[in-house]
């Protein structure tokens, strides 16, 4: 009797149990996005439809079968027209030669317009012949990365074409927690850089951006799109990227991995500037630097105002064309001094707010050498309110609490549309 009952605890409980998932911050349960649920429980909304499917190459189902191969090989759904960005619609490669407007996608045959040139909205005549529209790109969790508003532009369109448009949803790869930045001006709407009035680190999906654009009514000309979010399975706004269980693609070339994407929410700024944000090295946009620079200097200065979750160490780089990149990066071939942006406690830093105090200091000091192409700037910014900032020295603790009340404002107004606890 005592033998039959070690031999049965010994089966079902085993003396070496499975790790555990919580310990390990890189390990979660897996999450399924909303691409995966397509074909099962949302069939329906496709079945028997002709298609225009808005994506790019992280459009692919968990199996790595890019979207528009799948739509196009159903046998009850007509894929009837694609819209990508500048490059083929599965390739994230900039050192290939970009599409025109209009190409003709050779995996399927099908016409493929760009919607990074001059048209960053569907036209009607593109929009001839489709009965839905399938929205499917992973972003980044920011407002100036392009894809979000992409995304108001092809909901617009839908809803004044008549056409139902259904998003499906991805994570964002930074969790759902943090909210930061200027919310864009009004003069900046409707642009690359800013759709509509929505913070540069917003915190949401973009199943839920779709439903706070149509729920606010921010669509221009008051149109309301047909609107249907397939949403994920097992995401939570706590998750990071690296915790869904899910493959990582680059988003873009230059953001290699979430260490990139973390960074670049705070130092993409300096692309409006004669200053390397790291591309054409190992590290884009965790490396900040500049001939003119002293590294020492300015690790000191930045670690002095002790910014929550980062450290600043001094560094030497040389930027160099790699062969991913379609031109020479800021400062090719220059030796450039700076810091290293390194994320102590990604869950306390706060990517915005040391990007804008980092540009401050090199600001204070090296004034006098830069050069700003304020257009850029105020793309990025989604307001001329940080240039004006900068030039009349404001002190960076009133800098950088000078969004702070719109972005309680927009928390609040999000709240209805949040999909995931």
């Amino acid at each position: 009797m005592l033998l039959s009952f070690l031999l049965f605890f010994l089966l079902n409980f085993p003396l070496h149990a499975q790790p555990s998932t919580v310990s390990d911050p890189t390990v979660s349960q897996k999450v399924v996005v909303g691409a995966d649920r397509l074909f099962s429980e949302y069939l329906h909304l496709i079945k028997g439809k002709r298609v225009g499917l808005i994506s790019n190459h992280s459009g692919r189902l968990s199996n790595g079968t890019h979207l528009a191969d799948a739509i196009h090989e159903h046998p009850e759904i007509i894929l009837q027209v694609l819209f990508g960005m500048e490059y083929n619609i599965r390739s994230n490669d900039y050192s290939i030669a970009r599409d025109p407007e209009v190409s003709t996608d050779p995996q399927t045959g099908v016409t493929k317009y760009s919607l990074y040139g001059q048209h960053h909205k569907p036209t009607p005549a593109s929009l001839d012949g489709v009965d839905v529209l399938i929205y499917d790109i992973q972003e980044v969790g920011a407002r100036f990365y392009e894809h979000v508003n992409i995304l108001g532009f092809t909901m617009e369109a839908a809803a004044e074409a008549g056409i139902p448009i259904i998003v499906l949803d991805r994570p964002n790869p930074v969790g759902g927690l943090h909210v930061d930045g200027f919310v864009a001006d009004s003069s900046q709407f409707y642009t690359f850089g800013s759709y509509t009035a929505i913070p540069i680190l917003h915190g949401m999906t973009v199943g839920e951006l779709a439903k706070l654009y149509n729920g606010e009514g921010l669509l221009r000309n008051g149109v309301k799109a047909e609107l249907t979010v397939v949403p994920m399975l097992g995401w939570n706004r706590s998750l990071w990227y690296d915790q869904t269980g899910l493959a990582w693609s680059k988003p873009s070339p230059n953001l290699y991995n979430l260490q990139s994407v973390l960074a670049y929410l705070g130092t993409c700024v300096f692309e409006a500037y004669n200053i390397s944000e790291g591309r054409g090295t190992d590290r884009p946009f965790e490396w900040i630097g500049a001939p003119f620079i002293d590294a020492s200097a300015l690790a000191e200065s930045m670690n002095s105002y002790q910014l929550s979750g980062v450290r600043f160490n001094p560094i030497n780089f040389t930027p160099q064309l790699k062969p991913h990149l379609s031109r020479e990066p800021e400062l090719s071939g220059q030796v450039c001094h700076g810091v290293e942006v390194e994320v102590t406690d990604r869950d306390r830093f706060e990517p915005y707010k040391a990007g804008i105090a980092l540009l401050w200091s090199i600001h204070q000091r090296y004034g006098d050498q830069l050069e700003i192409r304020d257009e850029v700037l105020l793309r990025l910014s989604g307001t001329p309110r940080l240039i004006t900032q900068l030039r009349n020295q404001t002190p960076l603790s009133e800098l950088l609490a000078s969004w702070n009340q719109e972005v309680e404002v927009f928390k609040q107004k999000r709240q209805s549309y949040l999909m995931y606890e």
